[in-house]
């Protein structure tokens, strides 16, 4: 388990004091660009432990009474069904789902802006949606020439053409269900027909990676480089800052690109650009909260690893690049990380040679290692987890049984009669569920059951790649999973 190397409550109240700041140094409004995960940001949860996923919305939530959200949506992207891997949900779905998450924490919606639009009969018909449910909704259209044209861009025939969402509150916050759906260009849109109708108001970006004040190889940002290693994105040290105030400051390669680009469309909005280098556009303070640095090296590493054997399994699986797989392999050289810093590795892989069977490891709060092995009854995944919460709440060793067989039987019975599975051995959610309905007259059953929370956060390998259902479960429990690029048959086919 980590150690605790970052102060969420401190930075819950120093980055909320920030955005105040900056909302002043804009003569009271500011279009706040809100990149990554508002809700589930479990990447910094895990690289910055102590970092609660849900922290940015709860400090939005100090900030509800200045504050209101637009989301942008690519109209390309409600045409092609883009799907959000993390949650297996369309783009326009997950804009439904944040508009429900911002109500319920009192964040009022403004409206979607529709990005990109160019009459896509799939956007119409989900504005056509939106608008029945009372939601505002403005298209925006596509510059020729952007971002490069700033003379077209920042004109009537630019911004100009785009459709304006009014907004009353002194921070607007951009936010959107993906990377690509234009939240820059929403906010510069917003901006260009404030200043025409004498609104002042200002700009500035949201991102919690890479952390700014850091340095350019440290392993928290070398982790967001693994994390983002399918788009291409690299961390370097912002030039236009170095030069402006002698500082060395980390940002990445594309907001440093486009900073020429964003300061003269500011130069042309507001006469002047209020920026020195894409670092002063940011506000992000997580740099200023770490409290154990060694502790989030560590996490940061094993973050990298993690994402490496991610990687293979998706290259193995059809899903991934070379190219991804040969970047990381670079960053953990870059960072030091081998397999080795993680025993669970080196534990299932063992028992898998000794068994001829998969097996997995997971490695317990006080760094003991339990072990499952793939039987009749369960497969392997399920086993250590059986096995870990025999450990956690002390029901005792091997020969222990905490599940009865009348619980398992009708399970697997209801699994090969009836839903037509091959496979009689129960995944990990069904040996929770059979766990669940022993604890009644088991005690120890029960108490298994409470020392689920004590998984949070442990590491986890298997000997080859789990079932969907598997990996699910060790996910929600909170479980730090890898596994090895392989299948336990060599079908063509796998579920």
């Amino acid at each position: 388990m980590a150690k605790v190397g970052f102060d969420n409550q401190q930075y819950l109240q120093m980055q909320s004091q920030h955005i105040r700041d900056r909302i002043s140094k804009f003569g009271g409004k500011l279009y706040l660009e809100f990149g990554g995960k508002l809700f589930d940001d479990y990447h910094a949860s895990r690289v910055l432990p102590g970092f609660e996923p849900d922290s940015k919305i709860r400090m939005l939530e100090q900030l509800k009474d200045k504050a209101e959200i637009i989301i942008a949506i690519n109209a390309g992207d409600i045409e092609k069904n883009k799907v959000r891997g993390d949650l297996g949900i369309t783009y326009d779905s997950d804009v439904l789902r944040l508009i429900d998450i911002f109500r319920s924490r009192g964040l009022p919606v403004g409206g979607v802006v529709v990005t990109r639009y160019t009459g896509q009969p799939a956007a119409d018909l989900f504005q056509a949606r939106l608008e029945g449910l009372g939601i505002k909704v403005c298209r925006h259209y596509p510059i020729e020439g952007y971002p490069h044209n700033i003379s077209k861009i920042v004109s009537d025939e630019g911004f100009g053409k785009n459709e304006y969402l009014e907004t009353s509150r002194p921070l607007v916050v951009v936010t959107a269900p993906g990377p690509g759906s234009g939240k820059m260009a929403t906010c510069l849109s917003q901006l260009y027909h404030d200043h025409k109708r004498g609104v002042v108001a200002g700009y500035a970006k949201f991102e919690t990676f890479p952390i700014w004040n850091l340095p350019l190889k440290h392993p928290v940002n070398l982790a967001y480089e693994a994390a983002t290693a399918d788009l291409d994105d690299v961390n370097m040290i912002d030039p236009f800052h170095l030069q402006a105030y002698g500082e060395t400051t980390v940002n990445y390669n594309r907001d440093v690109e486009v900073f020429p680009v964003l300061s003269a469309m500011f130069q042309q909005i507001l006469g002047r650009c209020p920026y020195q280098s894409p670092t002063d556009m940011g506000v992000n303070m997580a740099g200023n909260c770490i409290v154990d640095d060694q502790a989030c090296q560590q996490a940061a590493r094993q973050e990298i690893i993690r994402r490496y054997y991610d990687a293979l399994c998706e290259r193995r699986q059809g899903k991934g690049s070379d190219s991804a797989v040969y970047k990381l392999e670079l960053l953990m050289q870059q960072a030091g990380v081998t397999a080795d810093i993680r025993p669970v590795v080196t534990e299932a892989n063992r028992v898998a040679r000794e068994t001829g069977e998969p097996a997995m490891a997971i490695e317990l709060p006080d760094g003991s290692l339990v072990c499952g092995k793939t039987s009749d009854l369960m497969g392997c995944s399920a086993a250590a987890l059986l096995n870990a919460l025999k450990k956690l709440s002390g029901a005792g060793g091997h020969g222990v049984h905490l599940i009865a067989q009348s619980a398992i039987e009708p399970i697997q019975t209801v699994k090969v009669k009836y839903l037509g599975s091959n496979n009689p051995r129960l995944h990990s959610d069904e040996v929770l569920i059979a766990l669940a309905s022993s604890a009644n007259a088991e005690p120890k059953a029960a108490e298994a059951l409470r020392a689920l929370a004590d998984l949070k956060g442990c590491q986890a390998h298997c000997s080859v790649i789990l079932s969907p259902a598997d990996e699910i479960t060790y996910r929600k429990l909170g479980l730090q999973l890898t596994c090895e690029p392989q299948y336990q048959t060599n079908k063509l086919y796998h579920r």
